[in-house]
């Protein structure tokens, strides 16, 4: 028993932090290339376009993903309604900028994963007007 103990001691800081693949600093420095490129701040280094295309990319792939979640959560009844997403043609432009906002106030070399920073820059930019009934 006092094996167990020592492991579940010595494995739990390993629990603790997340590994991320992409980390929040790669998002912000990403995000604002994307969003000098909107502007038609063009660059000669390709590098660029891609760090530009990483966060489109990115922050689409999630958008579209809770769009997954919250569909599938409706069929069992439940309403998310983290956010709400409006239908613009200029929707990609709208979520950089929102995620570029909310990460330029966030400290340098967070330990909060970038997805959580995307989800928290979604709700705060795009609030959905319908409220959650209380049961």
């Amino acid at each position: 028993m006092k094996i167990l103990w020592l492991l579940a001691a010595l494995c739990s800081p390993l629990l603790a932090t997340q590994a991320h693949a992409y980390t929040a600093d790669e998002l912000r420095g990403d995000c604002q290339i994307a969003e000098e490129m909107y502007a038609g701040q063009k660059s000669s280094d390709p590098f660029q376009s891609i760090r530009s295309a990483r966060c489109i990319a990115y922050v689409a792939g999630f958008a579209d993903s809770y769009a997954i979640s919250e569909y599938l959560a409706g069929k069992v009844g439940v309403k998310l309604n983290a956010f709400c997403l409006p239908n613009d043609p200029d929707l990609s432009l709208r979520l950089v900028r929102a995620v570029v906002i909310h990460v330029e106030r966030v400290p340098p070399r967070t330990t909060v994963g970038p997805s959580t920073l995307v989800a928290g820059a979604l709700a705060k930019a795009f609030p959905c007007s319908d409220t959650l009934e209380s049961k």
